[in-house]
């Protein structure tokens, strides 16, 4: 069931928000040199890696870090709309009709970040789907606290439910929670 919601989910947000995202595309790369669409590979379900898609916020030829690790300067001032609006992240409704990503679950991380991929192991994690939005982000937990991360993404597992990723999507449309924490310069 979740999984025919979610796919007529992101196919209708993809067709809606698709003239958002053909304006924000010369608007970004104006803004800063290089592609509009940032990819990058992450960790998904049962760890298999996949590419990632999202309108990029940083500058281009930043290093393939987790966000908590690049400097705020690398933000682009485009990007830091993006991010405080979290429309940059519209591109992963692409993940999630390709049934990479769901809507809600936790946040896919980077295959470098092995501290939050051991943890979430030992968790059961990677049992399910990484999410556009999910319980640690509502909260405001980012990567930098891996331990902290893994035991809220548990957390979710042994909780999700379709009423409680209604209540994470409403409430990530309503603000919870906040962009990816960068260094501060």
């Amino acid at each position: 069931m979740k999984r025919i919601l979610e796919i007529l989910a992101s196919a209708c947000g993809l067709i809606a928000s698709s003239p958002l995202i053909l304006i924000l595309i010369p608007v970004i790369r104006l803004n800063s040199p290089g592609p509009a669409i940032f990819r990058q590979e992450r960790v998904g379900k049962r760890q298999r890696n996949f590419t990632c898609y999202k309108l990029r916020t940083m500058a281009e030829g930043t290093k393939q870090l987790g966000t908590h690790e690049v400097g705020a300067a690398s933000v682009t001032s485009v990007g830091r709309f993006l991010r405080k609006t979290k429309l940059d992240e519209l591109p992963q409704l692409w993940n999630v009709l390709c049934g990479e990503m769901s809507l809600v679950g936790p946040r896919p991380c980077l295959p470098g970040q092995a501290e939050l991929i051991e943890e979430r192991e030992k968790r059961g994690v990677f049992e399910v789907l990484p999410g556009i939005t999910g319980l640690g982000q509502v909260r405001g937990i980012d990567m930098s606290v891996p331990d902290r991360l893994a035991k809220c993404d548990e957390e979710y597992v042994q909780r999700q439910s379709l009423k409680l990723d209604l209540q994470l999507l409403l409430q990530t449309i309503l603000g919870a929670g906040r962009e990816d924490r960068v260094q501060e310069s």
